[in-house]
């Protein structure tokens, strides 16, 4: 029996939800979703030392403005568009398992939410999808090839 494609058990990620194993629409793979994350982060860093001034980093606090920056510019437009501003850079998008055209702004502030905890996206599934991810039952799909 031939091994299956990044250590699924039962065909390849994505396959459950009807998705193609590579090209647009494929679950992406953790290291695009991890630089989205990092791009993201890298904005609200800019962003809140925007608004703290030139000593932001030695701000007491500046942490919280950090996250909140990078909350809602993840949460925002992942509810809207389906992608941050990370993940649209690296051609990726959060799609819903239920068809919906956009996950919207309850499951998006979970997932966002989650995310912020920080384990729930490092314990994934066989689908590559963390429980961030199954809690707002959506899924991090390619946008582009």
């Amino acid at each position: 029996m031939p091994a299956s494609p990044a250590g699924s058990v039962n065909g390849y990620p994505g396959e459950r939800f009807g998705l193609p194993t590579e090209g647009v629409s494929s679950v992406a793979g953790f290291g695009r979703r991890l630089a989205a994350l990092a791009i993201d982060w890298v904005l609200a860093i800019l962003i809140g030392s925007a608004f703290e001034g030139p000593d932001a980093l030695v701000t007491p606090g500046f942490n919280w403005v950090v996250l909140g920056v990078w909350f809602l510019i993840t949460a925002a437009p992942v509810a809207v568009f389906g992608a941050s501003a990370g993940m649209t850079a690296l051609g990726i998008r959060v799609a819903s398992i239920d068809s919906a055209a956009v996950i919207g702004v309850p499951r998006a502030v979970l997932r966002t939410a989650l995310i912020a905890v920080v384990v729930p996206p490092l314990v994934r599934d066989r689908d590559g999808r963390g429980w961030h991810d199954r809690a707002s039952r959506t899924v991090v799909v390619r946008s582009r090839a």
